[in-house]
């Protein structure tokens, strides 16, 4: 290994301390490297707690024997999921399917809405998933997704009320180790293990990617601080998943508080401009970059990576792209976009689609007024034009082209899947729009534009530390006029 540095040994003391501790670690700070050393610095067992099964394996390779590196489900299964094999191995099934062995069979009328058997169905199974993410010891009213074109609290409650005990029915269903309706997933026996109240026998646990964790991870992870030492490590910079579940477990964490802020991705102007969006973000995190690394900042016109703010300005992208013959790769495929041309496709002619997202739409038409003249249909706006410009062959003819990363040209991403990857040059797509203007003017009578969302300024911030040698800000160029982006930090 090399010389650690004087953040990394900071917190190596403190981990002999026997401390439990919380590590700040910022964009291509070594955080990995941080945890390898701290758990070759003792003889003691220790329990590596990975995001996915593919950091898992790589850290396995990076940590000594005396560390076991897994995933929480991989825990989970070990000690409670393997009685469920059989349920695992069952096929899919439509949600419509499952909501029928459930007894769900009748249209419902919430409002002006006819709520389908298929749509009552999809809120049910989601209110399962909510409550197996969740750190709650039972499945209440809370669990319940709101949904599209029923946003309204009078609404959302008579669909709780349709909801919940379908729901109870359903987790019931799901305690059978042997037989069900319900089909079984990984996140369904997780939640089974972290009911049991587990211990996980270790001297010391690491936790991984912690602004990231599910609440249901947490919560079994500080039930062992009674006898394990306890490290966290991640960016609560980067919590962009909120929206699906995942929470910053860091901010509120009981222990030692510490900071690894030199960059080994990047140097000091890419550093800067992170600085600018971490200050937007209000965290108290600042980079430094390598001094030896050259990191420049401007335009770029062939990059490795294009990150965009949404699958539908990614799909954009990647049709531009192949019209001017480039072989274009798209980060976890194009199986999302292609649910998305189906369910406009359904839409446009008339039938009611499928998709999580539009399955309350009767026609196409409903769509689009919903986009342009509710506040709440706003994100779906961009979906709309881009079916209304190319059509739905279009956009699936694309999505056939699409090449795997490793015979691509460029790659394009979303700034969410983004998140742990890098390249050496990244241009941003111009879905990161600027925040809309107020009613108040500036003394030369021009509107003041809106504050920027910290949550925006977080995703900004993940998508600007992409890039290795030269970054391209694009369609974030706006921050450089917008007065919470100046003067850079």
């Amino acid at each position: 290994m090399p010389a650690p540095t004087d953040e990394q040994t900071a917190a190596a003391d403190r981990f002999h301390a026997g401390d439990h501790l919380a590590l700040q670690a910022g964009a291509g700070t070594g955080k990995t490297s941080t945890l390898a050393l701290l758990a070759h610095s003792t003889r003691r067992r220790g329990r590596y707690i990975a995001y996915n099964k593919a950091i898992a394996q790589e850290a396995s390779r990076r940590f000594p024997s005396t560390v076991t590196c897994k995933t929480a489900h991989a825990l989970a299964y070990a000690a409670v999921g393997h009685r469920y094999r059989a349920r695992l191995n069952s096929p899919r099934q439509p949600s419509w399917k499952t909501g029928r062995h459930l007894g769900i069979t009748k249209t419902i009328r919430i409002g002006d809405r006819d709520l389908s058997p298929r749509a009552l169905s999809y809120a049910t199974l989601r209110t399962v998933t909510r409550f197996c993410h969740s750190a709650d010891p039972a499945l209440t009213d809370r669990h319940v997704p709101r949904l599209r074109y029923l946003e309204d609290a009078g609404h959302h409650r008579e669909l709780t009320a349709l909801v919940m005990p379908f729901a109870r029915k359903a987790w019931a269903d799901l305690q059978n180790p042997d037989a069900g309706a319900v089909r079984f997933d990984h996140d369904h026996y997780l939640k089974i293990w972290a009911l049991t109240g587990p211990t996980i026998p270790a001297d010391f646990l690491l936790l991984d990617e912690a602004q990231d964790t599910n609440p249901v991870v947490e919560q079994v992870f500080n039930a062992q601080r009674n006898h394990a030492q306890l490290v966290m490590v991640g960016d609560s910079a980067q919590a962009i998943y909120q929206w699906r579940g995942a929470r910053d477990v860091m901010t509120a964490f009981r222990g030692t508080g510490l900071t690894l802020s030199r960059s080994f991705r990047f140097g000091p102007g890419l550093a800067a401009e992170a600085n600018r969006w971490l200050a937007i973000a209000a965290t108290p995190l600042r980079l430094a970059g390598t001094d030896t690394i050259p990191t420049t900042l401007g335009p770029v016109d062939q990059p490795d990576a294009i990150l965009c703010r949404t699958n539908v300005g990614a799909m954009r992208e990647v049709m531009q792209l192949l019209d001017t013959d480039h072989r274009v790769a798209l980060t976890g495929g194009g199986e999302s976009l292609r649910a998305l041309a189906h369910a406009a496709d359904d839409l446009k002619a008339g039938r009611r689609t499928f998709h999580p997202e539009l399955f309350l739409f009767p026609a196409w038409g409903d769509l689009q007024d919903y986009a342009a003249n509710d506040p709440a249909g706003r994100d779906l706006q961009p979906l709309v034009d881009l079916v209304d410009t190319h059509g739905t062959d279009a956009i699936l003819n694309a999505v056939h082209r699409l090449d795997p990363e490793s015979a691509a040209d460029v790659i394009v991403s979303t700034a969410h899947k983004s998140k742990g990857r890098e390249w050496a040059s990244v241009k941003i797509a111009d879905d990161f729009t600027a925040p809309r203007d107020t009613d108040t003017k500036d003394d030369h009578g021009r509107p003041v534009p809106g504050p920027v969302d910290e949550a925006e300024a977080r995703l900004a911030y993940v998508a600007v530390t992409r890039a290795r040698h030269r970054l391209d800000l694009g369609g974030l160029s706006w921050i450089n006029d917008h007065p919470d982006g100046t003067p850079l930090e």
